[in-house]
């Protein structure tokens, strides 16, 4: 009982440490073309499924420029998504996700 009490309690802290005074919003700012999977059947606003979509290069320069035609697409009007579908993730969740926008990554 103890442990899950500290389990909670690290929880509680860490969400309160997202916070920012300004914003009242998370922190968090995901790297564009970052790929993380969440315990839902749908992406969060900024945030697209990876399941082989073609995306047009014109509206996702930033992403193209990331990407490129590694996982498909003809590289003058669009490009692909990597796809991460597996039997489990086209019956619900958890749902894999790649940023569409956030910050670029750098080179550095």
């Amino acid at each position: 009982m103890k442990y899950l009490q500290h389990i909670l309690l690290c929880v509680l802290v860490g969400l309160l440490a997202g916070f920012t005074e300004t914003r009242r919003s998370y922190a968090f700012e995901p790297m564009i073309s970052q790929i993380v999977v969440f315990g839902s059947n749908f992406c969060p606003r900024g945030w697209m499924e990876a399941k082989g979509q073609l995306l047009d290069i014109n509206q996702n320069q930033a992403l193209f420029s990331l990407l490129g035609t590694t996982y498909g697409g003809d590289g003058r009007t669009n490009f692909a998504l990597p796809n991460l579908q597996t039997s489990q993730t086209k019956s619900g969740a958890p749902v894999a996700c790649i940023a569409v926008t956030g910050l670029f990554p750098s080179r550095n």
